[in-house]
């Protein structure tokens, strides 16, 4: 992950366990609730945003043991089931059980989340690309399935069919997991990288400490790179699926952003520093996204 800017609340003495990364949706990629989506939906989308960020914050604690991530985990599950807990329910939990209950949209997007947020606590090592892609089938893929279900879903003719929206959402995990490869591994000893993909080529997972990419690194995140046009090539057909104008104009700007990135991402090293786009570029996605939708 980005370097930790940390500001830790630890309160154990009523149960309760609030960690803050110092991370918000400024930190992220891609926008979360922006204005082009409808204002009545941005509380809920918030109150997922924050309920996710929270859950993550406790997996990628660098001062928790594994046990007491799950632990904390689990007291997210149990309010989200409106199951009684020891101490104060999470806050951030609480209100995302409010908001699914006004929304009647599925939990179970909350809970796959969490079910990867376990994951995180006790998986360190992705030994092929199905491992890692099953894996984002559990951290990324809800939140793409929860923005559609909230928005009312699919135009007639395709319901149900999350496939295009859960390969953007994979493809946006993995273009992370390129970024920051090496602080995931230096700071939380976690390896993305399918090692079966670093066998190949030769790489080593210590060549992540490194000063820069060794050719037989980038050559595997080459590799990784194509795997994520492969996914965008499956997630174009997102935007012109969806019922809601205002979240496909959302997808197409993500799509945009997702494929610069990938870019960047080949003609940088993200070893030697961390890869992001410029203002100006995340901005022409953000036109040329929402000109594309709107002659769509």
């Amino acid at each position: 992950m980005p370097a930790f800017f940390c500001n830790y609340l630890i309160t154990m003495n009523n149960k309760t366990l609030d960690i803050s990364s110092g991370k918000d949706a400024a930190y992220e990629n891609f926008p979360v609730g922006s204005w082009l989506l409808p204002a009545a939906l941005r509380p809920h989308i918030a109150a997922f945003y924050q309920f996710a960020r929270a859950a993550d914050d406790i997996a990628d604690s660098p001062d928790l043991s594994p046990d007491d991530k799950i632990a904390g985990l689990i007291r997210y599950e149990d309010t989200l089931a409106g199951k009684p807990t020891e101490g104060s329910p999470p806050p951030k939990a609480w209100q995302m059980a409010e908001s699914l209950e006004e929304t009647k949209v599925s939990p179970q997007h909350c809970l796959d989340l969490l079910t990867a947020f376990k994951l995180d606590a006790t998986k360190l090592r992705y030994n092929t690309q199905q491992e890692l892609f099953d894996y984002c089938q559990l951290s990324a893929a809800p939140v793409g399935r929860y923005l559609i279900d909230l928005h009312f879903g699919f135009r007639s003719g395709n319901t149900g069919n999350y496939g295009p929206s859960d390969a953007l959402c994979a493809a946006l995990q993995i273009l992370n997991h390129v970024q920051d490869c090496q602080d995931d591994y230096q700071k939380l000893n976690r390896v993305y990288l399918p090692l079966n993909m670093m066998a190949t080529h030769c790489a080593k997972v210590e060549e992540l400490s490194a000063a820069q990419a060794s050719p037989s690194l980038r050559a595997c995140l080459d590799d990784i790179l194509d795997s994520v046009d492969n996914l965008m090539r499956e997630a174009a057909k997102l935007p012109t699926n969806l019922k809601s104008h205002r979240l496909a104009i959302e997808s197409q700007v993500i799509i945009n952003i997702a494929k610069q990135l990938s870019k960047k991402l080949r003609r940088n090293d993200p070893i030697l520093s961390q890869i992001k786009l410029s203002k100006p570029a995340y901005t022409a996605c953000c036109i040329t996204g929402l000109f594309r939708s709107l002659i769509r």
